[in-house]
């Protein structure tokens, strides 16, 4: 499989940098012990192993004086947590970004079975569909009070980085709850979650921190509670059949994944060894890297008759380019890469419900996703763009 070109790096980054696989290797082989539930060395070892994590975790995102950062198998798994969480009332009024993954919508549809609240969608810009229209959001919040607002901080479509920070602050003025979803974000875009106003932060492991499958969590800003939603031992108080009382654990029912956070934390180091051991520094060097492909990306697609970008302002770009080529449809334009060519891409609506109806792709059942990563070169953007113009 070394000669396929990997372009599906919004999906699940890969490859991972090789000091992700050996330190997972060395946590299997010489640490795969369960973490907080043994009074051992090794049990202890494995509690360090977790406790860095949790340090590091909050470092890159600056929350370490403002938030506790809760470990779930999966940014899935944190969605549920947090939504399932919550004290939602009938009267309730939530805004979602039209670029919500299904791990928010599905599961504020579920609560709004059993609740009533009202989910409405923030607007898009008229001429273009593809970014927030700020103006109108504005006029929206005034006319129907926010109780909370869900954002994805970068679209997992159409690579839009959403203005999260403005968002939340203009949220905040009416007293909503906001939570951001950083799984396409999190250790390549800039996130402030002391300076920004949002309650929780989500992020998936295996997606932009570089990291592995089977781990994710959510940052949860001090003076916010959830109710439990998942039960189940802690390691303590086990003769107490309620929850811990306080976060992270009273969040963290089962064994944790020790051999996965082990991976996400040689994921960090290798961000903050790339930057000089500044974390931010690490990140500009890999946006900019992205920003490079996705702008060659782009222009390269802009000059093939018959290809329909779907794009946001170049500033807010990042990682992804979503496209059709005029008489296929997405899926067939992916399989002839596939097949022919030997790339990896997405087609589809890819989780995301509510985008596609403002791109009007309906005709060509979703858009052709090509996601740029870390080890993407130069020679793979040119190798797409000569396929694509082949096909066309």
């Amino acid at each position: 499989m070394s000669n396929i070109i990997y372009l599906d790096n919004a999906a699940t980054t890969f490859p991972k940098p090789e000091s992700v696989y050996q330190k997972m290797d060395e946590i299997n082989r010489s640490l795969a012990v369960n973490a907080g539930r043994g009074s051992y060395a090794l049990a202890r070892e494995a509690v360090k192993i977790m406790d860095k994590v949790r340090a590091e975790l909050l470092n890159i995102v600056n929350a370490s004086q403002v938030a506790e950062v809760v470990i779930t198998p999966s940014a899935t798994v944190a969605l549920n947590q947090i939504i399932g969480g919550m004290e939602f009332k009938e009267s309730d009024v939530v805004y979602v970004s039209p670029f919500e993954h299904n791990a928010v919508m599905r599961t504020l549809h579920l609560r709004q079975q059993s609740c009533g609240f009202e989910v409405v969608e923030l607007p898009l810009n008229a001429a273009d569909a593809i970014e927030i229209d700020r103006s109108q959001m504005e006029f929206m919040f005034s006319v129907k009070t926010p109780t909370h607002v869900f954002l994805s901080h970068v679209s997992n479509v159409t690579g839009y980085i959403l203005p999260v920070e403005h968002i939340a602050s203009l949220a905040k003025n009416y007293g909503a709850e906001v939570i951001v979803d950083a799984s396409q974000s999190m250790g390549l875009v800039p996130i402030d979650f002391a300076g920004w106003n949002i309650d929780y932060l989500v992020f998936a492991g295996h997606k932009t921190l570089y990291g592995p499958f089977g781990i994710g969590g959510f940052f949860i800003r001090h003076g916010k509670q959830l109710r439990p939603y998942l039960a189940g031992g802690t390691g303590s108080d086990s003769l107490n059949l309620n929850m811990p009382s306080k976060p992270p654990i009273m969040y963290e029912a089962a064994s944790p994944n020790i051999v996965a956070a082990g991976g996400v934390l040689a994921a960090l180091e290798e961000v903050k060894k790339h930057g000089e051991g500044v974390y931010s520094l690490g990140m500009e060097r890999y946006r900019k890297w992205e920003k490079k492909l996705t702008k060659q990306l782009v222009d390269g697609l802009k000059a093939i008759s018959g290809v329909t970008l779907y794009l946001p302002e170049e500033s807010a770009h990042i990682g992804i380019v979503a496209f059709n080529v005029r008489g296929y449809q997405a899926s067939d334009v992916g399989a002839l890469l596939d097949e022919d060519y030997g790339i990896a891409v997405r087609t589809g609506y890819h989780c995301a419900p509510l985008i596609h109806k403002w791109l009007k792709d309906e005709y060509y059942a979703g858009v052709v996703r090509v996601s740029v990563g870390r080890f993407t070169t130069e020679e793979d953007v040119e190798k797409v763009v000569g396929a694509v113009r082949e096909i066309v």
